[in-house]
């Protein structure tokens, strides 16, 4: 079945930069387009930023991360990545690796806690 993990999350101050991985598995995952959404605490959904399929020459971000974020994937591994730099504490919450097209599957988050 498809099942999409996160990992790399954590604590870090602000300024300081995390890495966020996605492993999908079950599904082709070269063939379609992937996202990050993220849920801070006591909010509702909020997409992030998102990747074409096949290589990921396309890309997307909301207007709070450009220039600070960099959504990226490797194929040949099935691995979604977030690259996060000078994080603000307002990028706090819980991010999710999100498949689009067909069938919508979300993993089950990981979190990310920007704070002194």
């Amino acid at each position: 079945q498809v099942q999409l993990v996160e990992s790399g999350g954590g604590l870090v101050q602000p300024g300081g930069s995390l890495r966020l991985s996605c492993s999908a598995s079950g599904f082709g995952f070269k063939h379609y387009w992937m996202n990050w959404v993220r849920q801070a605490p006591g909010k509702g959904l909020e997409w992030v930023s998102g990747i074409s399929s096949a290589g990921g020459r396309t890309t997307y971000y909301m207007e709070s991360v450009k220039g600070r974020f960099t959504i990226s994937r490797d194929d040949a591994k099935d691995t979604l990545y977030l690259q996060m730099s000078s994080l603000k504490p307002e990028d706090t919450g819980v991010y999710y690796c999100v498949k689009s097209g067909g069938p919508v599957y979300w993993g089950q988050g990981t979190q990310v806690a920007v704070s002194s």
